[in-house]
């Protein structure tokens, strides 16, 4: 699969903007401010039907105006898809593929596979729980259209499950029955998500492995994802039942898979806490090609690979060496951001692939 041609309309600090891209290496090079990174996260918003940097719409678009439209035109399985995303202030986001607009985004979800590499990855080390859950339900959603929609039923069931929580406060009542309708609903899905999130951990885990070993040749570091969940403890209808007068006190539900978590650990440690900086960049490297790895395996489809600013996180040799993958066919389509021209070029000369450089200029 790979992208053709991209054009914007009034996204981010374009007015209008367009590009015919070379099926296998593009590099988009400039001096900062230009609007790289924002050409990448215009074909992720066409993929996951958001920004990966910004999911808040209306902060997407130009300052000067009320609109943005992002479209994409795809080859995928030798067929021409053109995938159209649009925003009006005050109005829903819309999705459309070969012009049907989808009735629910995630009905898209996983149709354009794609993987981005990132600076910002570095939120997923210092952030909370919420963004390295997001990640775990990112990997796997690609590919598995029944955990997507497992996972937002039970969000809607939590919401309301809380509403009712604040209510018996504001109302000074209780009703354990109505309260249970949502424990049993939980329960049910909960498990459903606890049991492919372990699926996922088990089958993610070599590929991470493998993945680090070949960033960090020659490191002796042992590195480890654990997955951390109350469902680990009992069926979930049970700890809600014994929460009950906590998450009364606190107005919310306090336990349950929306508290899952992923521990980073390297030689037995938090790497928050104790890997170096070059250790914590090969960790998230070494992540995020194991989710292009997973996500390649699961599609039967070659993830687009989105590599921004990578120089930030690896020096040239490991960036040569990523990208030299692409002949044996590991990589399908790469996008590639640097300020460097020359660095990048030569880079990309030293493989015998075809490819493009735009130069971006304000």
């Amino acid at each position: 699969m790979f992208l053709n041609r991209l054009s914007l309309v009034n996204y981010k600090n374009f007015d209008s903007f367009e590009l015919e891209f070379d099926p296998v290496i593009n590099c988009l090079v400039g001096n900062n401010g230009v609007g790289k990174t924002t050409v990448l996260d215009a074909i992720y918003h066409l993929a996951f039907g958001k920004s990966y940097f910004n999911p808040v719409s209306t902060q997407n678009v130009k300052y000067d105006a009320d609109f943005f439209v992002i479209e994409g035109e795809f080859t995928k399985n030798k067929r021409t898809e053109k995938v159209t995303c649009s925003f009006k202030k005050g109005m829903k986001k819309i999705i459309k593929r070969n012009g049907k607009a989808y009735d629910k985004f995630s009905e898209h979800i996983g149709f354009l596979p794609l993987v981005i590499i990132s600076p910002a990855d570095r939120d997923l080390i210092v952030e909370g729980s919420d963004t390295r859950r997001k990640f775990m339900d990112g990997v796997i959603s690609q590919s598995d259209k029944t955990y997507l929609n497992d996972l937002i039923r039970y969000n809607k069931v939590l919401t309301q499950r809380n509403s009712l929580l604040k209510y018996f406060v504001v109302n000074n009542t209780f009703d354990s029955d109505t309260l249970s309708v949502y424990n049993t609903q939980m329960d049910e899905l909960g498990h459903r998500i606890h049991e492919k999130r372990l699926a996922f951990i088990s089958d993610f885990n070599p590929i991470f492995a493998e993945q680090y070993a070949h960033i960090a040749t020659g490191s002796k570091e042992h590195i480890t994802l654990t997955y951390q969940s109350h469902l680990h403890e009992g069926k979930l209808e049970t700890l809600l039942e014994n929460s009950v007068n906590r998450d009364r006190a606190l107005q919310y539900t306090s336990v349950g898979i929306h508290k899952d978590d992923l521990l980073f650990q390297i030689n037995d440690h938090p790497i928050k806490k104790f890997g170096s900086q070059g250790q914590q960049k090969s960790f998230l490297i070494a992540l995020k090609l194991a989710q292009f790895h997973f996500v390649k395996q699961q599609a039967k489809t070659t993830p687009i690979l989105l590599l921004d600013d990578i120089f930030d996180k690896l020096d040239e040799n490991r960036v040569a060496q990523i990208v030299s993958l692409v002949n044996n066919e590991e990589f399908g389509q790469l996008f590639i951001t640097d300020t460097h021209p020359e660095r990048t070029e030569k880079v990309v000369k030293n493989i015998q692939q075809h490819y493009k450089i735009f130069t971006l200029s304000p």
